[in-house]
């Protein structure tokens, strides 16, 4: 009899794990961070001699993340996975859906956090930890302005990807409105158009790997669309990576359109060390040059990455007056 029993309840587990198999699988995974970071600029202007303190407050920090993801293959074989990621407890980062078709590439919808198009290849310059951007900004307290000149094909909506031998393309739909929906919604009025991007990428041998998009997206200018481009181009020789990056933004009904260039090198003293540096300069026809450099470093061990950047600029957003630093130091956990 108790054979019987134990017969009865390993064929139900069979069968159970067997569903669950055929309806998907799900994964958890998240990080924490904490971090030291020290910006200069407005918070400054409170002193009156070196021995005043300014204004900026506090400067450690701690993040979290949680992510959640699923996968399910259909009958004719292709797959559909679903991920959603909350920030901090409780704000949600973005939340995908993406359909893997096979010899057909992959649609993706993202609804805040995932670039679209040409966003992909923004910036490809190497670095071990943050872009030289990171942190910059017109007056030191994060909030307002950045560095200027760099494309984007938006966050929320599709993007396609599809790779033939060594050739990937990708195109990108940021549909019109600032916000994203439920399910049946619509975003309501204020639209104007709609992003549109695309890019392409080669590897014709072994180490290089070169790269160009294009796309519109909405203008300050009711109606009307800004064009933008951009063209990169890395290689990798052992231990170093070095890369070049030219991006140009054109506005409508202005000559102060955006030429941005960007070079970077990095070096891997070994699988958990490395270092790197990146050089940034914006041109927007005004009578100063944008100007920005950083170095940061990493080591990794295991799901512990330590990690360090310093980015400083000058004539942020072109004007004379705008200098910015930043400096940060943190500790990630990946579980």
């Amino acid at each position: 009899m108790t054979n019987w029993k134990k017969a009865g309840l390993t064929a139900l587990a069979g069968s159970l794990v067997a569903t669950s198999a055929f309806a998907g699988a799900m994964t958890v995974s998240g990080t924490a961070n904490l971090s030291y970071t020290a910006n200069s600029g407005a918070e400054d202007t409170a002193r009156t001699d070196e021995t005043e303190v300014g204004n900026d407050g506090s400067r450690w920090g701690t993040n979290k993340s949680v992510s959640f993801s699923g996968s399910g293959e259909l009958d004719n074989g292709w797959t559909v996975s679903v991920g959603q990621t909350l920030v901090a407890g409780a704000a949600t980062a973005g939340m995908s859906l993406t359909l893997d078709m096979g010899d057909l590439g992959s649609l993706n919808y993202e609804t805040s956090s995932g670039a679209r198009g040409i966003g992909k290849i923004k910036d490809m310059m190497p670095t071990a930890d943050e872009d030289v951007g990171n942190g910059i900004d017109v007056d030191g307290t994060a909030t307002a302005g950045g560095l200027s000149g760099t494309v984007s094909g938006g966050s929320t909506g599709f993007h396609y990807a599809k790779t033939i031998d060594t050739v990937e393309i990708g195109l990108g739909y940021s549909p019109k409105g600032g916000s994203t929906s439920g399910g049946g919604g619509v975003t309501g009025t204020g639209g104007g158009a709609s992003t549109v991007s695309g890019f392409i990428k080669l590897d014709p041998m072994d180490g290089l790997e070169i790269g160009a998009g294009v796309g519109e997206a909405q203008s300050a200018t009711a109606s009307q669309t800004d064009d933008y481009t951009t063209i990169y181009a890395t290689y990798v020789y052992g231990s170093l990576t070095v890369g070049y990056q030219v991006s140009e933004f054109d506005t409508y009904g202005t000559t102060a359109d955006d030429e941005q260039t960007r070079w970077g090198v990095l070096y891997a003293l070994n699988d958990e060390i490395s270092v790197s540096y990146q050089n940034h300069e914006n041109d927007d026809t005004t009578s100063v040059d944008e100007e920005a450099e950083g170095w940061s470093a990493s080591y990794t061990s295991g799901g512990m990455t330590f990690k360090v950047h310093r980015n400083s600029a000058d004539n942020v957003s072109n004007a004379t007056s705008n200098e910015s630093e930043h400096t940060e130091v943190g500790v990630t956990f990946a579980f």
